[in-house]
């Protein structure tokens, strides 16, 4: 049973993720450990990223010569958002290659959940539990969690988790992560401000240690992603991009495995936004996250509570007595946040979708009490 943790955050339970046995951080340090992070002397490493960053960045031939006698092969057909067909073929793939121990993941949230299903399919097929070493290259912090999944051809996004989805190693290297594209980077960091935001008022999140390290996580993102919008790509960035990323995992690597359910109302809406309309999820929690911080705010007086612990993260100083008001605060200041990184959102209308939609994608928040509150929400993202 769930512990209602917003509710009495001094009463809980964090029980640790048993999937994840290292985590390397800093400039170079695949380059020095992903030989010795194998989990055999005779592995056959499986490669699966995306098309960019196989044509237009050195990193995968690296990553091949790197592993040299260890690569099997790689596949880079993994789309935005993790389309199904994509992961077939992965699989299959694998499947045809029973040397095959490890699984390398390179890049953002679609190839790192596209190799999670993978490495599930292979054991629900074999029993044979794959090793899954990832290199994210954006902040989402989809290599946090033993949950992933794909999108249907009709843009239905299919979710599950399973302990043999797990990521074993974690490489948060800067060296990598300088390639991707300046936009993509501040907007997923805005993606982990999400997931921060949104452990404070869940119901089963554990004060100790995942609402405290969303707090550090907070201040971490608020302070380095401006810094990043100066030096990201450089060597002088290569510090600012390490701590992005600490602050990244910060926000979702220790969340528990007795944790269950969705992350909250503005993830519910990424999703319902994300695959049906082609928007990135980094994209989604820009245009979502202000919003529903103010909604959950004004219609819940725990989640005003929870919410207001954040001010100080954000430079803020609380008010005495007024949960609400810093709350409201906690809004704008990630309203600003986002205008300041130049992410600020073209409406829903300005995107092409029309507005009847509206109560299409409210329809698709699961868990919500007031559904005509949440289409009143969802309207005003139009």
């Amino acid at each position: 049973m769930a512990m209602q943790c917003t509710n009495y955050p001094l009463f809980g339970l964090w029980s640790p993720q048993k999937h994840l046995n290292h985590l390397y951080y800093g400039a170079g340090c695949v380059e020095k450990h992903l030989i010795s992070a194998l989990p055999s002397p005779s592995s056959k490493v499986f490669i699966v990223t995306g098309a960019s960053i196989s044509t237009k960045t050195p990193l995968i031939q690296r990553l091949e010569q790197l592993l040299g006698k260890y690569h099997a092969k790689t596949y880079a057909g993994i789309k935005q958002h993790g389309q199904e067909e994509g992961v077939d073929e992965a699989t299959e793939l694998v499947a045809e290659i029973e040397t095959v121990d490890t699984i390398l993941s390179v890049g953002g949230g679609s190839p790192i959940d596209s190799a999670k299903t993978v490495c599930y399919r292979i054991h629900e097929r074999t029993g044979k539990l794959l090793t899954h070493i990832t290199i994210p290259t954006t902040l989402s912090a989809a290599e946090c969690t033993a949950g992933g999944g794909f999108t249907r051809p009709d843009g239905t996004k299919v979710g599950f988790m399973h302990p043999s989805m797990g990521v074993t190693t974690i490489f948060y290297d800067a060296a990598f992560a300088r390639f991707t594209p300046q936009a993509l980077w501040l907007s997923t960091g805005m993606r982990a401000v999400d997931h921060a935001v949104e452990t404070m008022y869940h119901p089963n999140a554990s004060e100790m240690p995942w609402k405290a390290l969303a707090l550090w996580s907070v201040a971490g993102l608020a302070e380095g992603l401006p810094q990043a919008k100066l030096v990201h790509g450089s060597d002088e960035g290569n510090d600012v991009t390490t701590k992005l990323q600490l602050a990244a995992f910060a926000s979702s690597g220790l969340r528990g495995s007795n944790f269950r359910g969705g992350m909250g109302l503005s993830h519910s809406l990424g999703h319902a936004l994300g695959s049906p309309y082609c928007i990135p999820h980094g994209e989604t929690s820009c245009l979502t996250l202000a919003p529903v911080i103010r909604h959950k705010a004004e219609n819940s007086t725990m989640a005003a509570k929870q919410i207001a612990r954040i001010l100080p993260a954000m430079g803020g100083q609380r008010k005495c007595g007024s949960d609400l008001a810093d709350a409201l605060e906690v809004a704008q200041r990630v309203e600003n946040l986002v205008i300041e990184l130049g992410l600020a959102q073209p409406t829903l209308s300005a995107r092409g979708v029309d507005r009847d939609q509206a109560s299409v994608i409210a329809g698709k928040v699961p868990g919500e009490d007031g559904k005509g509150s949440i289409l009143v929400l969802v309207e005003g993202l139009f």
